[in-house]
C-alpha cells in the first residue's frame, strides 16, 4: 500500500468514526479556557468598566495583586485557608499580596447597597462571633505570618465587612497595632463615599484590596 493510500484510508476511517459519534450522541467538542478556579474574571485588565461596577454582579473585581477578588457568600462563617509562608509589607501595615488578595461577598452588589452594607446593623448579620475568628487567627492566621500567639494585633477583614468584604482567608489577616487602626477611618471614608453615591461599590473594594493607605487618594475622596 502507498503513503498515499494510506493516508487515504486513515482519512476515511475517522470520517466513519466522527459519523457513528454524531449519529450515537456522544461527540464532544473541548476548547482550552483560561478561567480561575475560584474567582470570576473582572471586564477588562484593570478589573473594572470605567465605572467601577462589575455588571452582572458574577464578574470578579481586581484585588492587591492585581487578580480578581474571590467572590465568596460565608456570613457569620470564615471559609478556606491560608497555605505557605505570608510576610507582611510596609513594617507591618500592610497583608502579604499572595497570601491575602482579599475577598468579597457577590450577595452585595451595587443594586442592592441599601438593603445591604448601608443598611444600619447590617455587618453584625455577616460578621462571625469572636470565639471562631479567634480559632483562624491562632490556628492559621498566625502560623502563616510567622507571628508569636503572644502579639498583639487584630484579625482583620483587608475588605472589610461595612464594603461588602468576605469572611473568607484570603481576605483576613493580623494587623499590627494600634487598635483602633488608621485603617479603620479609611474604611469609613470608603463605606461613607460608597453610600452616598460618589464612589462605585468595586472601584473601592479593589482600592482598599490594592493598598488601604493609597485607597483615598486613588478615589479621590482624600
Amino acid at each position: 500500500m502507498t503513503l498515499r493510500s494510506a493516508c487515504l484510508r486513515l482519512a476515511s476511517l475517522a470520517a466513519v468514526a466522527c459519523l457513528t459519534a454524531c449519529q450515537n450522541g456522544t461527540l464532544t467538542i473541548s476548547l482550552p479556557t483560561s478561567s480561575p478556579s475560584r474567582a470570576s474574571t473582572g471586564q477588562d485588565s484593570t478589573g473594572q468598566d470605567g465605572t467601577g461596577q462589575d455588571g452582572t454582579g458574577q464578574t470578579g473585581s481586581q484585588g492587591s495583586s492585581d487578580r480578581p477578588l474571590l467572590r465568596v457568600h460565608d456570613p457569620r462563617r470564615v471559609t478556606g485557608t491560608i497555605t505557605g509562608h505570608c510576610t507582611f509589607r510596609d513594617h507591618g501595615r500592610l497583608p502579604d499580596r499572595r497570601c491575602t488578595p482579599g475577598a468579597v461577598d457577590p450577595n452585595v452588589t451595587q443594586g442592592n447597597l441599601r438593603l445591604t452594607i448601608c443598611h444600619p446593623g447590617y455587618t453584625k448579620t455577616v460578621r462571625p462571633s469572636s470565639s471562631v475568628t479567634d480559632r483562624f487567627k491562632y490556628e492559621v492566621a498566625y502560623p502563616a505570618y510567622r507571628e508569636p500567639h503572644s502579639k498583639k494585633t487584630e484579625l482583620d477583614h483587608l475588605v472589610s465587612l461595612e464594603l461588602g468584604g468576605a469572611n473568607d482567608a484570603a481576605n483576613l489577616w493580623p494587623e499590627y497595632p494600634p487598635t483602633p487602626n488608621p485603617k479603620d477611618k479609611v474604611e469609613n471614608a470608603l463605606h461613607a463615599a460608597v453610600c452616598d453615591g460618589r464612589v462605585k461599590l468595586t472601584a473601592a473594594q479593589n482600592a482598599i484590596a490594592r493598598n488601604w493607605e493609597t485607597a483615598e487618594q486613588v478615589l479621590g475622596i482624600s
